[in-house]
């Protein structure tokens, strides 16, 4: 397979494999918060009855939950990529 043909398939899979790392994150991230603060569901920023301190505890355990995975799926689909092809998508 060419290069740029690995690359033109690749690019529709990476965003098919963000938006399932993307679920996959807030699942995790939800789970985490129930079994951490042992509320069923994690502030929001408007949340009223919420302080700032869990606001920003929360958003950011979830931004490392979300870039933990999302790093993980993006090296696992080059990798794959890289078998296929024998290229390193760019």
């Amino acid at each position: 397979m060419s290069r740029r043909i690995g690359m033109a398939a690749y690019k529709p899979a990476g965003v098919l494999m963000g938006i399932a790392a993307g679920t996959v994150a807030g699942a995790i991230f939800r789970q985490v918060w129930k079994m951490t603060a042992g509320d069923g569901e994690a502030p929001t920023a408007t949340d009223e009855d919420r302080n700032w301190g869990e606001i920003l505890a929360a958003a950011a355990l979830q931004g490392a939950i979300f870039a933990v995975v999302r790093a993980a799926v993006d090296r696992g689909g080059a990798v794959g990529v890289r078998r296929l092809t024998g290229h390193w998508p760019d």
